[in-house]
């Protein structure tokens, strides 16, 4: 496997025109559906998913439980200057804006605990992304759209370079050294600007995803967790979840 080094610069010698023209063959265009901004269960008025409200009457007690689901939030990579960007748009707190990645933790006692290496955007009780909104049709809105993380800006696609993220999933196309993700926008007619603003975003993403790899790995001090805590390890060293450094 190479190096990250090496993908960092494959990355940045990417053709963003070739990039273009990849992205113009597979097509795309955004519906605003919310897809990409939502968990993958509904969530009624109360604030459950509409699985957490769908009760069965077979618990051992004898009473109604909640019916179980599989529906995992929304999780959508951040960055450490992106999250510092919107907080300064909306004035939030670090968790108003962001949560640690909880792949590799797990439940313990008084709750999650374990490491992680990336942070996502924060989600509400639904699970939804918490700048989603959605209007009484259905169609999806970013209320930070103008300063959306790369991931928000560059999904449904990704390079295929190691070291950086697929989104979503398996790529369900790809077109030289770029990959579709699951998106019903798909398939659609894209202007050649639009083609090329998403490429330089594209060719940005997989630069910062491979810098952010390699930061964190050449910061990482291992902190001890022998009182169940949660740590991630970002390209600026082992952080808790509200973003303050371990010193």
């Amino acid at each position: 496997m190479d190096s990250l080094e090496t993908e960092l610069e494959r990355a940045r010698a990417l053709d963003e025109s070739e990039l273009a023209d990849a992205i113009e063959t597979i097509g795309f265009e955004c519906t605003r559906c919310g897809a990409c901004c939502k968990a993958e269960s509904a969530c009624g008025e109360s604030g459950e998913s509409v699985d957490e409200a769908s009760d069965v009457a077979d618990g051992p007690s004898g009473k109604t439980e909640p019916a179980e689901t599989d529906a995992e939030p929304h999780t959508a990579t951040v960055f450490p200057d992106e999250i510092r960007q919107l907080q300064a748009v909306g004035e939030y707190d670090f968790r108003d804006v962001a949560r640690p990645m909880p792949y590799g933790l797990a439940d313990g006692p008084d709750g999650p605990e374990g490491e992680t290496f990336e942070w996502a955007l924060q989600t509400d009780d639904c699970g939804d992304c918490t700048f989603y909104t959605e209007d009484d049709d259905g169609t999806g809105a970013c209320t930070v759209h103008g300063d959306r993380p790369l991931i928000c800006r560059t999904y449904p696609f990704s390079v295929a370079l190691g070291g950086t993220s697929q989104p979503m999933g398996e790529a369900v196309d790809e077109e030289g050294m770029v990959r579709a993700h699951e998106c019903e926008g798909l398939g659609r007619d894209i202007s050649r600007a639009d083609a090329e603003e998403l490429a330089a975003a594209l060719k940005e993403r997989a630069v910062r995803e491979l810098t952010e790899a390699i930061g964190v790995r050449d910061n990482y001090r291992p902190v001890d967790q022998s009182d169940g805590q949660v740590v991630v390890y970002d390209s600026e060293g082992a952080k808790r979840p509200d973003g303050s450094p371990y010193e």
